[in-house]
């Protein structure tokens, strides 16, 4: 448990920081009361690595299910490791970032601003009255929680629920994700001016491709 948990808090902490839904955050807090803001944006992020858990448990059932309905001399397959898929998918996705950071420059971190800007003016149109602090709690939640959707952090969070301990996996997610919303709230502006997102793929990337290591050499 406590690998997973260690696994899901690097990898969830590394990924986020400089990520639209940390931009997000930050741009929030400028404009409304912190402390909503706060509580909206990690009750999405926890509901988020929930359900990402969740969807990983199911995965784990998947080759016995499918194997079910699979004929005699495709029957091997059920016997396929998911630490191996999980390590596979780890790898694709630290090869993923680290080609992306590649081509990447000082502009890419303003786009992801602008993208986070973008989201937060099409948010407010739909969330018209929002001077109370239930209104902002809940239009800081929604925006995150559909920004977070299909993220790569999701998808980091649902294999590691696959091939490590699922409650480690939720435990450290959470802890993750509240530790750079608070950092996003309380004074996201100024770290954000000094980090490249570039810097942080990077990290991201390298992570991936440790944790798919870490998966093939010792399991769950």
């Amino acid at each position: 448990m406590l690998e997973a948990f260690t696994a899901a808090l690097s990898l969830i902490t590394a990924s986020e920081i400089g990520d639209k839904t940390f931009f997000m955050a930050v741009i929030l807090a400028s404009r409304y009361p912190r402390k909503p803001v706060f509580l909206g944006v990690v009750v999405a992020l926890a509901a988020m690595t929930v359900l990402s858990v969740w969807i990983g448990q199911l995965l784990m059932l998947l080759p016995k299910l499918v194997g079910q309905y699979l004929p005699p001399s495709l029957g091997f397959l059920t016997h396929i490791s998911i630490e191996y898929v999980g390590a596979v998918l780890f790898f694709f996705f630290g090869i993923k970032l680290l080609y992306s950071a590649r081509n990447m420059s000082r502009k890419t971190d303003i786009e992801v601003m602008a993208e986070a800007e973008e989201a937060i003016e099409d948010g407010e149109r739909k969330f018209k009255q929002r001077n109370t602090a239930w209104k902002i709690f809940i239009e800081s939640g929604v925006l995150t929680f559909v920004a977070e959707w299909g993220d790569r952090t999701q998808f980091a969070t649902v294999t590691l629920a696959a091939t490590k301990d699922s409650l480690g996996v939720m435990a450290g997610g959470i802890v993750g994700h509240a530790i750079c919303a608070l950092i996003a709230v309380i004074g996201g502006r100024a770290i954000a001016s000094h980090i490249s997102e570039r810097t942080i793929t990077i990290i991201g990337g390298l992570l991936f491709i440790l944790l798919a290591i870490v998966t093939i050499s010792f399991g769950r």
